[in-house]
């Protein structure tokens, strides 16, 4: 196995070139066990429901919500991507931590004959990039103070209730920054925005004030 490490601007990322346990196994039995090599043949790349079944038991172990999985089937060059997350934001070493985890799991069930990744697979471990729409209550709870577009709007993320049902948004096209609460059931799948200059000050208060303190603002 080679482990390869790469960190981006807005990413951390682990990645493991695996060669197939079923691979092997086909290998040196293929002329004693016809059998389980027909069986592996028919198997398909494993979907993305069954991997983060599979997946998500190890993630919140650490902590952590799966928010995205690929897969690309391809041979040698086959792909296993996994997106991670939490509200500290993942470590490079605790990806590698679940990278680890994931691939001796996925060996497993490739052994006991679940799962067939064919030839070999590359299994990508990363945390979500700025692209990741805000669809979850967590989303948007990670990315206060963020820049975000909702429809034609765009917003600063501040404070959810308790019950994280309800977020200020701070208006940011109008001369003076206003708080206003909206239900997060209503917002829709929402884009984080990149931003190359320092956010005005006065917005950045707003989205660091409580919920109840904005709420209150809001209602001024």
């Amino acid at each position: 196995m080679i482990s390869l490490f790469a960190r981006g601007p807005t990413t951390s990322m682990t990645v493991h070139e695996v060669t197939s346990a079923a691979a092997g196994r086909i290998t040196s039995s293929l002329f004693t066990s016809k059998t389980l090599h027909d069986r592996l043949e028919r198997m398909a790349f494993p979907g993305v429901d069954e991997l983060t079944r599979l997946i998500e038991p190890i993630a919140a172990a650490h902590g952590m919500d799966v928010e995205k999985v690929r897969t690309v089937a391809a041979g040698k060059k086959s792909q296993v991507v996994i997106a991670l997350d939490s509200d500290a934001h993942p470590t490079l070493d605790e990806l590698e931590a679940v990278s680890n985890e994931l691939s001796e799991l996925f060996d497993a069930r490739e052994n006991a004959g679940d799962i067939n990744f064919g030839a070999g697979y590359t299994l990508e471990v990363t945390t979500p990039g700025v692209d990741l729409p805000l669809t979850e209550p967590r989303h948007w709870r990670r990315n206060r103070g963020r820049l975000v577009t909702v429809g034609e709007e765009k917003f600063r993320i501040g404070a959810l209730d308790a019950a994280e049902e309800h977020v200020v948004l701070i208006a940011t096209e109008t001369k003076s920054p206003r708080a206003e609460v909206r239900p997060v059931s209503g917002l829709g799948p929402a884009v984080v925005e990149i931003e190359f200059n320092t956010p005005p000050s006065a917005q950045l208060q707003l989205a660091e004030l409580s919920f109840d303190q904005a709420a209150e603002r809001a209602a001024d």
